[in-house]
């Protein structure tokens, strides 16, 4: 029996998921090593296959190594080549600000350290024409320091490359000709773009991960060669696409957000099949909470994202806590809430949840390995929403005594409330907080939240998204299955995909139409070559494409999709309208002139064979009966346990009603009063709530 292997590291647990051709699903969840993610992967790999043996044809993966690389710190020794004159570009970054009133708020260290920006004498203008030649001598300089400096990479962004890649290319040439053993990556290859700090950041980034993403590759490829799978390794990439290790080696920045990606493309997958025209992505894991959406079964992506910023947890408008990288990513919004996530009083004594996390290890009180702070984690033990007898089918045992005794003594007692009152209390702290992601992708994108279905995954998810939903006049909350390994099984019905750009600044009513059409082939051919090296033939594969305009002035622009066919200039400033009055209300006079400032397109390979199963079958677990559980409003009462399997189907949307509890093998799902909850054809948990009191 072949089967096809998932594997997505979190910050608290290494989730997999492996799928057999005949659709039969594995799953199987280990602690994260964080000293060596690696070892966790092979660890749950042999578990895996100890319980479904077979031959394993593709191993599917989303790590973290890329952005703990940059939020540690630990990237390898970077220098920059650019244009004289332009070495401080990172330092200058574009004055944008996470904080609006704290004097005290200091810009991040940049990457690289100002004495390895190294400056070469040249200068293009921006029709990519010469105005100053490339000094050779000047190159050979800047090589002599990088010899004498150690540099195990080296990132080059020269004015105006997007343009003219010329120079840019006689350096990286002699660069890897006198250094074969640096890691080179150049500003034309991986954004041929305009605007020099994004451009020269994204380049920084790449540079600066490249080896230690490549070594995490190499090193995990041997692994499952030592485990006798010969099975391609591929890699998921921020934009939601999956990749070749060998691509992700070469251009790791494109995979440095993946994680969070391959749930929202689960989500997208099921979207399709459910025929739902509109989903909001929950996924709360043990360190944070992400948001997504999903609209007619496509992800809705950013053509740019923060690295090393820590959470996004107020307005997506205040941004500059990280580092630039302009690459399409999926739309995500992040916060500091978690299973592991702390919970504490401040120097004021006003209670505060997160972004502090106790993370995998020690981990939350209850896991008896050494933590001492309450946790959300312990707050829901303590609450009776989890099972004292243990996590992950009863593999990671949780004591309440000493979770209530952490929750009295850091927050009951300096509270003046009982243990229970303060632990509930922190949830909906925590649900609040989790409310500004959901609202950051939704109102904050023009949409109405209301008009919107709830998918809840990952191992807490379920458990907040009720409350959530009530909150926000959600009326309908789907979870699906395998819940606590769904960003796992996001990786095994996600496709290939190549994403590509080039800068085309011109007003369109001064466009050459056969200019645009020129551009938008080239990016197709690039495309059609990526998917064929691949190996997807002609009828496999899918383009699109767009445009990024803006309004003659402004000093941003936005996504404009583009229908297949013929393209006019005339049709994509309607098309900007459209998509302008759909994002902020409005739209200008026709007459108003609008400013093409480039081109994108992405090619997908489509596989031979549906990825998603028929339906996925509810796995029967052994639960206890009754819980006692506390409620607001209702203290103590005895809540039914139940496993998916026992909830059914229901005719109608009649349902169970709540309180009850579905207790699973990855995830808990909390159904309160007020709210009915019943199994669909596919195998998903659909519940209806009434908004907060109707109940």
């Amino acid at each position: 029996m072949s089967l096809r292997i998932g594997i997505d590291i979190g910050g608290t647990f290494t989730d997999l998921v492996a799928i057999t051709e005949d659709g039969r699903v594995t799953t199987h969840k280990v602690a994260s090593s964080p000293h060596d993610y690696g070892e966790g992967i092979i660890e749950g790999i042999r578990s895996l296959l100890s319980r479904e043996p077979g031959s394993v044809t593709e191993v599917l993966h989303a790590t973290t190594v890329g952005s703990n690389t940059v939020l540690e710190a630990k990237g390898a020794r970077t220098a920059l080549i650019t244009t004289r004159g332009f070495r401080d570009i990172l330092e200058i970054r574009d004055l944008r600000m996470p904080v609006l009133y704290d004097q005290h708020w200091t810009k991040p260290v940049a990457l690289v350290e100002r004495r390895l920006r190294l400056e070469v004498t040249e200068k293009l203008r921006p029709d990519g024409s010469v105005s100053v030649p490339l000094d050779r001598a000047s190159v050979a300089a800047a090589i002599s320091r990088l010899r004498d400096e150690r540099v195990e990479s080296v990132a080059i962004c020269l004015l105006h490359s997007y343009a003219n890649p010329t120079h840019e290319r006689e350096v990286a040439d002699a660069v890897r000709t006198a250094l074969p053993d640096v890691a080179v990556s150049v500003s034309s290859e991986i954004l041929p773009e305009i605007k020099e700090y994004p451009r020269t950041s994204t380049t920084v980034i790449n540079a600066y991960v490249q080896p230690v993403v490549r070594a995490y590759i190499t090193a995990l490829d041997a692994r499952l060669r030592g485990l006798g799978i010969d099975a391609p390794l591929q890699l998921m990439q921020s934009n939601g696409g999956l990749a070749s290790a060998a691509f992700a080696a070469a251009a790791p920045a494109h995979i440095i957000e993946n994680g969070p990606a391959a749930g929202v493309v689960g989500g997208a997958a099921l979207a399709r099949r459910l025929n739902e025209p509109g989903i909001i992505t929950f996924d709360m894991g043990g360190t944070t909470a992400k948001a997504g959406l999903i609209e007619h079964g496509e992800v809705i992506r950013t053509e740019a994202i923060e690295v090393g910023g820590g959470v996004m947890a107020g307005s997506r408008l205040l941004v500059g806590a990280g580092y630039m990288l302009k690459l399409p990513a999926i739309d995500l919004a992040e916060v500091g809430a978690g299973g592991g996530s702390i919970c504490r009083l401040d120097e004021g004594g006003a209670p505060k949840v997160g972004p502090r996390s106790a993370g995998a290890d020690p981990g939350p009180v209850c896991y008896g390995r050494g933590g001492v702070s309450p946790t959300i984690t312990d707050c829901n033990l303590v609450l009776g929403y989890l099972d004292p007898g243990g996590l992950v089918g009863g593999a990671l045992r949780l004591d309440r005594d000493a979770a209530a005794a952490a929750i009295a003594r850091d927050l009951a007692r300096p509270l003046g409330c009982s243990v229970e009152e303060a632990a509930f209390g922190m949830l909906r702290l925590a649900s609040a907080t989790m409310m500004r992601a959901i609202r950051a992708v939704s109102v904050e994108r023009g949409r109405d939240p209301r008009n919107f279905a709830l998918l809840a995954f990952g191992g807490n998810g379920p458990l907040f998204a009720a409350g959530i939903a009530q909150e926000l006049g959600i009326e309908r909350v789907i979870v699906p299955p395998l819940p606590g390994v769904f960003s796992a099984f996001g990786l095994l019905v996600a496709d290939t995909e190549h994403h590509a750009s080039q800068s085309l600044r011109v007003r369109l009513d001064a466009a050459d139409p056969a200019r645009i059409a020129s551009v938008l082939a080239a990016l197709a051919d690039a495309g059609a070559e990526q998917l064929t090296r691949d190996g997807f033939s002609r009828d496999r594969r899918l383009f699109s494409r767009a445009a990024q305009a803006r309004y003659l002035g402004q000093s941003s622009e936005i996504v404009v999709p583009l229908p297949d066919g013929e393209v006019t200039p005339a049709m994509i400033a309607a098309l900007f309208g459209e998509q302008h009055e759909r994002i902020y209300g409005f739209r200008a006079p026709p007459e108003e002139p609008v400013e093409l400032i480039g081109l994108s397109g992405m090619a997908r390979g489509l596989p031979d064979c549906p990825r998603l199963p028929e339906r996925i079958p509810p796995l029967a677990a052994e639960v206890p009966p009754m819980r006692r559980a506390w409620f607001s409003g209702d203290g103590w009462i005895d809540t039914p346990v139940i496993d998916r399997a026992g909830l059914g189907p229901v005719g109608g949307s009649v349902g169970r009603h709540g309180p009850f509890i579905v207790q699973e093998y990855d995830a808990t799902c909390l159904v309160p009063r007020g709210a009915r909850a019943w199994l669909d054809p596919f195998g998903n948990i659909v519940m209806t709530v009434g908004s907060r009191g109707s109940g």
